[in-house]
């Protein structure tokens, strides 16, 4: 029987959590383990209930969800966040991103988007709001720092083969199996592409590695 993915909810306002809640519960494959009204919390509960995916908001009290975010991402790269705020601005996706966000969507975008995108991120594929998309793109494409611009120092053959499984949502010890080395030696080759491209998070490279047509959805294998 396939496992459930398991769901931690955090947002300040019950009155989303509870809606949030209402229509998860209609869906076979999903189950909430948690909710958590702020940022501090949601990094408690995340450690304490080992989700598979965070709805994470941006705009919380004592800990703000870009924070929270990236706490989460170190401590449990296995761990999904998928943002949901009502927040477009530059001043929250880019950041949401460098924090290792791997989804972005509006609060006003349908259910349907919205289960899509949980089952996206649960895969491992980035799942963004089209405009979003759009402005993580350009500034991939044609970034202010220098953002996705390979230096004079091209990725070697494994780290591109590293890339492309980092764009498949794989962890460092799923992609040391999978190619037979130590999980240090991912973790510096996974350094050396951030590095080498200018990126910040392994989210970024995903995006990189698909933008660039080092990797398609279609190798990402099925949730």
């Amino acid at each position: 029987m396939k496992k459930s993915i398991r769901i931690l909810i955090a947002d300040d306002h019950a009155i989303v959590r509870r809606g949030l809640k209402a229509l998860l519960a209609t869906e076979k494959d999903m189950a909430v383990v948690g909710e958590a009204e702020n940022g501090a919390e949601a990094v408690e509960k995340a450690a304490a209930l080992a989700p598979d995916v965070i709805l994470m908001d941006i705009v919380m009290p004592e800990l703000d969800g870009i924070e929270a975010t990236r706490r989460v991402t170190a401590e449990r790269p296995e761990t999904r966040v998928l943002v949901l705020t009502s927040f477009a601005a530059d001043d929250k996706v880019f950041p949401a991103v460098k924090a290792g966000a791997l989804g972005y969507l509006l609060k006003d975008s349908s259910p349907d988007q919205l289960l899509e995108a949980i089952r996206q991120v649960h895969r491992g594929e980035p799942s963004l709001e089209p405009s979003i998309a759009r402005k993580v793109l350009q500034e991939l494409s044609h970034p202010g720092g220098g953002a996705g611009k390979p230096t004079a120092d091209p990725l070697t053959a494994r780290e591109l083969e590293v890339l492309r499984l980092i764009s498949q949502g794989l962890s460092n010890k799923e992609i040391a199996s999978k190619i037979f080395v130590a999980e240090w030696t991912v973790r510096s080759h996974v350094s050396n592409i951030l590095g080498k491209l200018h990126l910040a998070s392994r989210t970024q490279a995903a995006l990189y590695a698909l933008k660039s047509g080092l990797a398609s959805l279609e190798d990402v294998p099925p949730g």
